[in-house]
């Protein structure tokens, strides 16, 4: 598909990105990815937003992969969307028959009429040729854009689908399989939820943003359901014939002094229940790789370095592979999907495992939201630290979870759930009006 290519200079990026994502509430469909200027050498852009579909595909987990390989294809044009963690059921003999409060689909997928690619303060503008008259209106439209605060209720209360006592008693239930040899790690997850709540997405999502400035921060739009993303963590990404992973594994708190912040990195980096958990999946990783990789080709480019964000600081390796041009994009992703870092190892056992102990079916949380290029390089993040919103079911949700290996202590791993999920229950509980 043919697609202007017009770019702007704008001296107030920062009021630019605010009015974008409010003009982009008047489609049924939007995503929004800024990486909050947070350096990385293999970032491409700041921020991107991609509006109103012209084509799209919506799937439930059956044969997804094939069908996703045939949009893909055919459409040979930017696509934006994302893989729900229940597509392992496509890859793998599995299934998924816990409580859903949400009800996003399994698969979606669109090719935006419009997108803005946000580097620094130059906005490079792609419309399908046949929208591009459109581009000065919408200028105009975005920089008179005017934010409308909501008159929603305070009638946020958060409840725990799994309590203390049953939590600790789960993960010793971890521990056993972890014991007997079934498994060696786990990343067992928990939902936090709130039924007949109303909230304003573009707020809420704003202030979560605020507080987290994440490098892979998502606002996706899907009719009525939405994702409000603080996601510290890249999946998978394609960049000509080289792809990464970004796992992490490992979280310290944030200390309110630089020296105990020191020292806490340094305690972090040291700790050896920490590094085992993360070496674990950066194992995994290299294998779900070698599938697709050419032979020989997968390092290790970091191991165990410590990001530092506003809440935590993170253990992340970082992993690489070189593949043949010949291999089509969607199925380096379905070899490596889902992402270790939300499974365990082994993965099939793992994912059996924590499908039946948790209460709540994933979704679209540990899934993926990122784009297809046309030329079939891909950036997707990992969907932690999200709010997820039903506008129509008034029903609001968000997870969060831990790795449990031989050394885990059920209460240690219940305060970093809580640390987790402080950020979400902050904005929800005291950033609305």
């Amino acid at each position: 598909m043919l697609r202007t290519n017009q770019t702007i200079q704008v001296c107030n990026i920062s009021e630019f990105k605010n009015q974008l994502l409010l003009w982009a509430q008047q489609f049924k469909t939007a995503v929004w990815l800024d990486s909050n200027n947070y350096h990385q050498k293999h970032s491409n852009f700041d921020a991107v937003l991609a509006v109103d579909s012209y084509s799209e595909i919506e799937l439930t987990y059956k044969n997804a992969f094939e069908k996703l390989k045939e949009y893909q294809t055919n459409t040979n044009d930017f696509i934006f969307g994302y893989l729900g963690y229940d597509l392992k059921n496509d890859i793998e003999k599995l299934h998924s028959n816990n409580f859903d409060g949400l009800h996003f689909p399994d698969l979606f997928f669109f090719q935006p009429k419009k997108i803005f690619f946000i580097k620094e303060n130059t906005i490079e503008i792609k419309y399908l040729y046949e929208f591009s008259s459109e581009i000065e209106t919408d200028l105009e439209k975005i920089n008179s854009a005017k934010s409308q605060k909501s008159k929603v209720e305070s009638n946020i209360k958060i409840k725990l689908r799994i309590h203390k006592d049953e939590y600790y008693q789960i993960i010793n239930s971890i521990l056993n399989h972890i014991h007997r040899g079934n498994i060696y790690e786990a990343s067992f997850c928990q939902e936090f939820y709130s039924e007949n709540s109303t909230i304003n997405p573009v707020e809420i999502y704003e202030h979560l943003n605020k507080i987290s400035k994440p490098p892979f921060a998502t606002f996706l739009k899907l009719n009525d359901k939405f994702l409000l993303s603080a996601s510290p963590e890249r999946y998978l990404k394609k960049d000509g014939n080289t792809v990464i992973s970004q796992p992490i594994k490992g979280t310290e708190k944030r200390a309110d002094s630089i020296k105990e912040d020191l020292k806490l990195i340094k305690d972090l980096e040291n700790n050896p229940k920490e590094r085992a958990e993360n070496i674990m999946i950066v194992d995994l990783v290299r294998n779900d790789l070698s599938r697709s990789a050419i032979k020989g080709s997968v390092k290790v480019d970091e191991l165990c370095k410590v990001y530092t964000f506003e809440q935590v600081h993170q253990l992340i390796s970082t992993i690489s592979c070189k593949v043949k041009p010949t291999i089509h994009p969607v199925d380096i992703i379905k070899d490596t999907f889902p992402m270790g870092s939300m499974t365990g190892a082994p993965k099939i056992s793992a994912m059996k495992i924590i499908e039946e102990l948790e209460e709540t079916k994933r979704g679209l949380y540990s899934g993926a939201v990122g784009y297809f290029t046309p030329k079939g390089d891909f950036d997707f993040n990992v969907i932690i630290r999200s709010i997820l919103y039903n506008a129509s079911k008034k029903y609001i949700s968000y997870s969060v979870g831990g790795a449990i290996t031989a050394k885990s202590i059920p209460e240690k791993e219940y305060e970093e759930c809580l640390l987790k999920a402080k950020a979400m229950k902050q904005v929800l509980l005291g950033g609305i009006n």
